[in-house]
Order: C-alpha cells, then sequence, then structure tokens
C-alpha cells in the first residue's frame, strides 16, 4: 500500500464543498448519518487509470462488507474539463461506478484532508474518527484487514461480485478505438471496439453492423465468436488472418481468427500486472490496462496505459517485451526503455517503422521509432501542461488525447479528448491546427469525447464520439462531420 498516513484522534471534515455536485445519490450521505458504518473516501478524477484500477477493489471491499461498509468517491479534477458535473456523470456511466460520488471541482475536500496524489482512499471510523489514508492503487486484503478493525470484528468472508452486464439500449455504448481492416471480410470493412456492451463490432463501408464479437456479458472467455466474453475492451486492430483486441477491463490481449471465429488469450492472465521489464511468453507477461493495439504484420504493439509503456508481441515467436517507457510517470524523450511515459491510450504504425502515440496523462503526441526505439515528442509538454491552443507544436497545447492516426506520411489526426475537437499535426512544418467540425447534416450533437479514429473508405475520417455513442465521418476539406452510425 503506498504512501499511508496515520491520524490522532482527529474528526473527518463533512463532506461539504463549495460548487460540489452529488451524483449517484439521492439523498446525498452525510457523515453525521453513517454512524455505525464504517466510510470509505475515494478521492479519484476520471482520466487517471490508476484510479481505475482502484475500482474492482472498491466493488471487492463493498461485497465483503455490505452494509457496514460505505464507499464514497470524491471526484477531484485534474484537467478543466473534469470540472464539468457532465463529463462526470457520463464516466460514472462509462466505468459502471454506482456508489455516490461528490464531485468537487475546486478541490475543497482535497485540501481538507491533505490528499496528495490519484488515488487516494481515506477510511473513517463509525465514530467519525479518521482511521487511515494511503494513496496509490489499493489492496483488497491490506483494506479488509483496515476495516474489520476499524468496525472492531473480524473480516467477513468475501462474497464474489457479480459479474457487470453489457449496459445501455443503444446501438453502441462507449465505444472507443476503430480501424480499418486491411483486407474486407465479407461485407465488414471496420472493425470497433464497443467497449460498454463488452464487444467487437464488424462494419460495412456505410456504416451498417455485419457482426458482433463477444457474448456481451463482462469477463474473460475464450471459445467460439458469439461466446467469448471480453471486459471492456477499447482497442482492436487487425491483420490479414486475425483481429487483435486490448481487451482492457481483463489486462489481455486477445486474438480472433477470422478463419475458425474464435476468440483466445495470448499474453495477460487476467488481473493488472506490474512494470514489464523483460521479454517473457505471452501467457506469462501480465498487462495493466492495456487501451490500444497496432500492428506492423510482424508485430502486434501495445499501449499498455497502467504501466506507462509501449510492449510489442511477437507474432512469430509468441514472445511480448517493453519497447518504449521505463514504468515511470512522466515526459522524457529517450531510447526504448529509457524514455518516460504518462499512460499512453492510442497508438498508429506508419512508414518507416514509424510508430505514433498519445500520452494521455501529459496531453503529449509521440514517435517511436521501432526500429531505434528512440523516442522523440513532437507535441506537449508535461504532466500539468494543457489546454487548447494551436500552433506550433512548442506553443501548442492538449488536453488528455487518446487516439492518433496517421494521415499520410507526414501528418497525424489527434483525437483531442478532453477538448472534444479533432487535431491535425503536419510533421514536416511542426504545427498543430484544429480541424473543423461544422455539423454537415441534421443529427446535430455537442462534442461527445472522441476516443478513436481511422481513415474512411472513400476519404476523410470516421471519428467515434464515445459519450454521444455514435460515429460520425469528418471530412477535412469541408471542415465538418456527418453521422455515420450508431
Amino acid at each position: 500500500m503506498a504512501g499511508p498516513f496515520r491520524f490522532g484522534v482527529t474528526r473527518a471534515p463533512a463532506l461539504v464543498a463549495p460548487g460540489g455536485v452529488w451524483l449517484n445519490a439521492d439523498p446525498p450521505p452525510a457523515l453525521a448519518d453513517l454512524r455505525g458504518r464504517a466510510a470509505l473516501l475515494d478521492f479519484w478524477t476520471t482520466s487517471c487509470v490508476n484510479c481505475h484500477h482502484t475500482l474492482p477493489v472498491l466493488d471487492q471491499l463493498t461485497a465483503r462488507f455490505g452494509a457496514h461498509l460505505q464507499v464514497i468517491g470524491i471526484h477531484s479534477p485534474k484537467f478543466p474539463t473534469e470540472k464539468n458535473p457532465a463529463h462526470v456523470t457520463a464516466a460514472l456511466a462509462r466505468l459502471n461506478i454506482r456508489h455516490p460520488v461528490l464531485h468537487d471541482p475546486e478541490l475543497a475536500l482535497w485540501r481538507q484532508y491533505a490528499v496528495k496524489a490519484w488515488p487516494t482512499l481515506v477510511l473513517i471510523a463509525p465514530d467519525g474518527r479518521l482511521v487511515h489514508a494511503a494513496s496509490g492503487e489499493p489492496r483488497e486484503d491490506e483494506w479488509a484487514a483496515l476495516i474489520s478493525a476499524a468496525l472492531g470484528g473480524e473480516v467477513p468472508a468475501p462474497e464474489a461480485p457479480p459479474m457487470a452486464p453489457a449496459t445501455g439500449t443503444a446501438r453502441f455504448h462507449f465505444p472507443a478505438k476503430i480501424r480499418r481492416l486491411p483486407l474486407p471480410l465479407g461485407r465488414a470493412v471496420y472493425a470497433l471496439a464497443d467497449t460498454g456492451h463488452h464487444q467487437i463490432v464488424l462494419l460495412a463501408a456505410d456504416g451498417a453492423e455485419v457482426a458482433r464479437i463477444g457474448s456481451g456479458i463482462a469477463g474473460p472467455g475464450d471459445g467460439p465468436w458469439g461466446g467469448a466474453r471480453f471486459n471492456a475492451p477499447q482497442g482492436v486492430c487487425a491483420d490479414a488472418g486475425a483481429l487483435w483486441v486490448a481487451d482492457t477491463g481483463n489486462h489481455l490481449l486477445r486474438r480472433v481468427d477470422l478463419g475458425s471465429l474464435t476468440v483466445t488469450t495470448v499474453a495477460g492472465f487476467g488481473r493488472r500486472g506490474p512494470i514489464l521489464r523483460d521479454a517473457l511468453p505471452g501467457p506469462l507477461a501480465a498487462l495493466a490496462s492495456p487501451a490500444d493495439v497496432a500492428t506492423d504484420g510482424r508485430r502486434v504493439f501495445i499501449a499498455n496505459a497502467g504501466s506507462h509503456q509501449i510492449l510489442a508481441y511477437d507474432l512469430s515467436f509468441g514472445m511480448i517485451q517493453p519497447i518504449a517507457g521505463s514504468g515511470a510517470e512522466g515526459l522524457y524523450d529517450g531510447a526504448g526503455t529509457g524514455a518516460v511515459l504518462a499512460q499512453p491510450m492510442g497508438l498508429d504504425c506508419g512508414t518507416g517503422g514509424r510508430l505514433a502515440f498519445v500520452d494521455a496523462e501529459s496531453s503529449a503526441v509521440r514517435l517511436l521509432d521501432t526500429a531505434s526505439g528512440a523516442v522523440s515528442t513532437v507535441a506537449g509538454q508535461g504532466l500539468f501542461d494543457f489546454g487548447d491552443r494551436d500552433g506550433t507544436a512548442a506553443e501548442a497545447l492538449l488536453q488528455h488525447p487518446e487516439a492518433v492516426a496517421f494521415d499520410g506520411a507526414d501528418a497525424l489526426m489527434i483525437a483531442d479528448t478532453f477538448n472534444g475537437t479533432i487535431r491535425r499535426l503536419d510533421l514536416a512544418a511542426g504545427r498543430l491546427s484544429t480541424v473543423g467540425s461544422t455539423c454537415l447534416d441534421d443529427v446535430c450533437l455537442p462534442p461527445g469525447a472522441p476516443r478513436g479514429l481511422c481513415p474512411a473508405v472513400g476519404g476523410g475520417f470516421i471519428v467515434v464520439e464515445s459519450d454521444n455513442h455514435r460515429l460520425v465521418r469528418l471530412d477535412p476539406s469541408a471542415g465538418g462531420t456527418a453521422h455515420f452510425a450508431g
């Protein structure tokens, strides 16, 4: 358990924040009303992958202690977009968070509870005393022991939390990445990670649905593609014989054989892994929230967001190894694992062995030379340098980008997720510009957190508006978008 700090006989500050908004709470809980129950406060923010890793532990603790424990999220934003209650509401649905959450846009409780990092858990005893706090990803057994001690009893026998069913009645539910297939599969030319439905969807050139892969029930499970299970997959790519899936919630790399129509697990073993140091056979390599995949035909590259690394899976030998990122979080260029990354969320293969990727937490766009291992930053300045500004690479700012696609050999299209825009980076000129998003049809919606994009059949790009649960077609020459699917 990282960063513990203890308290004397100190009363927990009331859960009141100027400008605060309660979500998932009717009525909002008050500490004074929780006497007889322990309270566990989770200081988190929507963009933080370590905060996402905390959620299953909170579910396990809730299942174990039942009515004796009240989990309360304190949403403490890092990025400007995260101050918007609508953004947080969408994140609660996307992440399947059901416990009460106090959105604290001004970080008032962050300061009152002396929190320094995301995530931080704070335990409050039934009599209102602050008992324990620690930052970093929690271990369920350690917190179970602390909660049991605060309750003055034995640790109850754990109960298995229920599998999360697919949610949403819309055609897509918080979809993420999309890719063009290298060869058509019947009518299918695109593969989409329908994250909230725990499925991969094959789409025709006109947006019509061709097939769904996965049962729609969250969990791990290989087999025929109609009955296999995924858990919030975010990334997908394809070669001539298979789809490759970044099965984010399961911490797995999955292969969908396009001949036998079966799903197999090729890397990971179903729980969040540590920093990867060495080359390992796929089944022995624990992944950490893989967020995207791309392939050059010899390797599958993995944006391993939870360990701040780029990994490569060798298709000939079945070995997986780190090729960029030390495992520390930050923005530092260098060779291979000497570079420092910050939650890589999207990547794409270009010509000449170049791999483009976006580091969400440093709001940066970076290039990896897959031959030399050199990592270079082409836009972005640091973990706390973000905004919405065009200009030269040195002066431009983005806000938590989550997807990238090559536009020819010398330009990149970027899903600037928290700004709700698509940006184009001219690599030769070193300039970033915003691509116009005028509505070109009668299905006009506010920007919906773009989390994926790929070149469209016939020109332009298909953009995944995740929070709008739909896809749009972007015509850069016309400076606008039109509804495509969803």
